[in-house]
């Protein structure tokens, strides 16, 4: 009914940039927080960056500066600019949304938590 589907991984040597995009799709009435998160081997599922209907945009300590999320709420789709790309960046970077589907009642009367599949991200030389 609703999917996720990010694009834009791929493999960047260090110091190299990269732009995810995830866009949202299905009976959507509309779409409340969007994020990035992403998980390396071995390791759990962690926060990247998150960004609020509004365009309030937060990020964790590890990407500040190097990282930019950006949403485009006509297209209910966000974006996760990445530059200065290191090693330790390597991992699936995947698109979360709290989405609020069209049941045709003219207003949502709750928010409904998403997850894309996932694109790889490898920071290699």
């Amino acid at each position: 009914q609703v999917q996720l589907v990010e694009s834009g991984g791929g493999l960047v040597q260090p110091g190299g940039s990269l732009r995810l995009s995830c866009t949202a799709s299905g009976r959507i009435f509309s779409i409340n927080a969007m994020g990035w998160y992403r998980q390396a081997p071995g390791k759990q599922r962690e926060l990247v960056a998150a960004i609020t209907s509004s365009g309030n945009a937060n990020y964790v300590d590890f990407v500040k500066g190097r990282f930019t999320i950006s949403r485009d709420n006509g297209k209910n789709t966000v974006y996760l600019q990445m530059n200065s790309l290191k090693p330790e960046d390597t991992a699936v970077y995947y698109c979360n949304a709290d989405i609020g589907v069209d049941s045709g009642l003219g207003y949502v009367p709750e928010y409904t938590n998403y997850w894309g599949r996932g694109t790889q991200v490898t920071v290699s030389s």
